[in-house]
């Protein structure tokens, strides 16, 4: 049974990570008005929260700018219009994914940047370029964390021999990532045990990402700081890729931090989150989303589900358990 303390206390070590610009963005191509980054960013520093991040490092080469808005592509002068100098106790981040971007070229040094924080973000079968792209920042003077994907399908030897390659690696925060949101608190409790093992050997913090597909994304996530979890994610109004993630209105209101602050959320989500409601942007937990949960897929197949407007929910769940 876990400490009481654990859930009734405050950690100082707990970091809040808003992922809203990054996996939301997911859902509308990155295009956020400016007006509502630069609302997010304030709301942010009045809630308390560690890091916001902006999106990807992706590259250009590979994704057509047109195509996308610029929290995909995160140049330094896209941040600079938002953050300035940014003499705030929030950090910036970003996610740099294996094979999808120019790591060497694009991610300047850290003396040149806005950027605090460069999260990699690979799959187990791309370890070895996740630690370069790793130790290339961490050379240019960033924080790192490294998001190893889909640890739901994968081989428990893959996992550790991962965990004991990134641990070696100047990493300074490994993230649990139930990508195809198919983990229970169960077994996030398993899984913390397994990772906390590696982080306290080779004495690097744990986080986690959240996926919603089984309305489990907030209770995974403080099922994860009960089991000694202190990097946390989460997304304003849940937003993000598919059914969304672990909600930030949710995680401030559990916290017992001091330091959070649950007011400039909300304030936020009626001012701008409503209005992408309205607008048509469609994200959050839904039929398909579940039975791809519940079958441990990729939720690509429900993401074309839902902009098809599909309803055939049921004729759905047959064409994916085929798959399976």
């Amino acid at each position: 049974m876990k400490e009481v303390s654990k859930l009734i206390d405050f950690r100082p070590d707990i970091k809040v990570v808003d992922a809203t610009l990054r996996d939301g963005g997911l859902v509308n191509d990155f295009r956020f008005s400016e007006e509502f980054i630069k609302e997010l960013y304030t709301a942010n520093l009045r809630s308390g929260v560690d890091y916001m991040e902006f999106g990807y490092k992706a590259d250009k080469e590979m994704f057509d700018v047109d195509k996308f808005g610029p929290c995909k592509f995160c140049d330094e002068d896209f941040i600079h219009s938002i953050v300035g100098e940014n003499n705030t106790d929030l950090k910036i981040a970003v996610m740099a994914d294996v094979g999808r971007c120019n790591y060497k070229q694009d991610i300047v040094d850290r003396s040149n940047s806005a950027i605090d924080l460069i999260r990699v973000a690979t799959y187990l079968t791309t370890i070895p370029t996740a630690v370069d792209m790793i130790e290339d920042a961490h050379k240019k003077g960033y924080e790192t964390s490294c998001n190893i994907m889909a640890i739901s399908n994968g081989r428990e030897s893959d996992i550790k021999a991962a965990l004991d390659i990134i641990g070696r690696s100047p990493v300074d925060v490994i993230y649990i990532v139930d990508s195809y949101g198919s983990l229970y608190p169960e077994q996030i409790q398993r899984m913390s045990a397994f990772f906390g093992e590696f982080a306290e050997k080779y004495n690097k913090k744990l986080g986690i990402h959240a996926h919603n597909n089984l309305q489990l994304a907030f209770a995974n996530t403080i099922e994860a700081v009960g089991d000694g979890v202190d990097w946390l994610d989460a997304t304003y109004m849940s937003m993000g890729r598919g059914a969304g993630n672990c909600a930030m209105e949710l995680l401030l209101s559990f916290l017992k931090n001091p330091k959070y602050n649950v007011y400039p959320v909300i304030r936020f989500i009626e001012h701008q989150m409503t209005k992408l409601r309205q607008q048509g942007v469609v994200w959050g937990y839904d039929l398909q989303y579940l039975m791809t949960g519940i079958l441990n897929q990729h939720p690509r197949s429900a993401i074309s589900f839902t902009k098809e407007k599909r309803d055939d929910y049921a004729e759905f769940y047959k064409e994916i358990i085929a798959q399976d």
